[in-house]
């Protein structure tokens, strides 16, 4: 916001209380009421507004409280910034970015647990993003902001409250992300295991697990849905020979279906094992955390689709 007066961000409760999760915290002191707006709760109402200030060159970022609540202004979103450069033969360009927390948190039900990557990664003119680190925090949402295109930002709540390491070079000013590109979390040589967002974490604690096993395996942050990284995945494949998705989206039609998809036909012949895809059940999200923890990946579910992959036993009652 400081190198571009173009840039404003507005939604519900991003100035005077800050954010629903402080995110804007300061921003309304440092920039003002103009650029730091305050809006109605109607997201359809202020979507468009966005994107109609993103068809007259300002750069607007707009946030959802959840992005769930994005299904109020789906329309927008799709029909309108999606779709206006390829039937404007190139003419419009809509610099907008749509941010806020994806997918499931703790105990707050099935509207508002939804993942949303593969909704908006299947849709011609969007771009996806999915930040998991600190340093994914700031290169993506930089370089989405700076994108001529409208860009979806996937953001998790629960990871708003934890801390990464990041270097100089992270906090420096002139940083910034490719859009596009994974990034190798962890290397190895046994399993690739693909991630994204929140799931990235669970696959670096499972990865650890199994080293302890004797199974390396390499961990990707995916980083961004769409484009999609499939080089470097399948770089991966053809190294390890194995490959495990894992995502907390429903499994029909997932980003780790398309993985999977990308992978059989660049790199077939180099599978020494099925694929195995782990996703989040295929029910709304239940509100019982009993419930809700069954319905969502966890460590050892990475666990064990990796042993299978690689052929180790695993016990009876788990892979049932």
């Amino acid at each position: 916001m400081s190198a571009d007066p173009k840039v404003f961000l507005m939604g519900e409760e991003v100035g005077e209380y800050q954010g629903a999760y402080k995110i804007s915290k300061g921003l309304l002191d440092k920039y003002g009421p103009e650029r730091v707006l305050d809006t109605p709760i109607t997201e359809a109402g202020f979507t468009g507004i966005g994107v109609g200030a993103a068809y007259y060159g300002l750069r607007p970022v707009v946030e959802f409280m959840t992005f769930n609540f994005s299904m109020q202004a789906i329309d927008h979103i799709i029909n309108s910034a999606a779709k206006s450069n390829y039937m404007s033969a190139g003419q419009i360009s809509v610099p907008i970015v749509f941010r806020g927390p994806n997918g499931a948190a703790a105990g707050v039900g099935a509207q508002h647990s939804q993942c949303y990557a593969s909704w908006y990664g299947s849709c011609p003119g969007l771009k996806v993003l999915s930040p998991y680190s600190s340093e994914d925090a700031r290169g993506l949402l930089k370089a989405a902001i700076r994108d001529p295109d409208p860009v979806v930002f996937l953001e998790n709540e629960l990871l708003y409250g934890e801390s990464f390491p990041v270097s100089a070079e992270v906090l420096d000013s002139s940083f910034c992300l490719p859009i596009g590109k994974a990034k190798i979390e962890r290397e190895g040589k046994d399993v690739t295991i693909t991630a994204y967002s929140k799931m990235v974490g669970f696959a670096l604690k499972a990865a650890e697990t199994l080293a302890k096993e004797g199974i390396s395996a390499e961990v990707i942050n995916l980083r961004s849905i769409r484009p999609l990284d499939r080089s470097t995945i399948n770089t991966s494949v053809r190294k390890t020979n194995r490959l495990v998705t894992v995502e907390e989206g429903f499994p029909q039609h997932g980003v780790g279906a398309e993985i999977c998809t990308s992978v059989i036909e660049e790199s077939f012949g180099y599978l020494d094992a099925p694929v195995e895809r782990i996703a989040g059940a295929d029910v709304p999200m239940p509100y019982a955390a009993n419930l809700e923890r069954m319905a969502v990946p966890q460590v050892e579910d990475i666990v064990r689709a990796a042993k299978r992959a690689c052929y180790r036993s695993v016990p009876l009652a788990a892979s049932a």
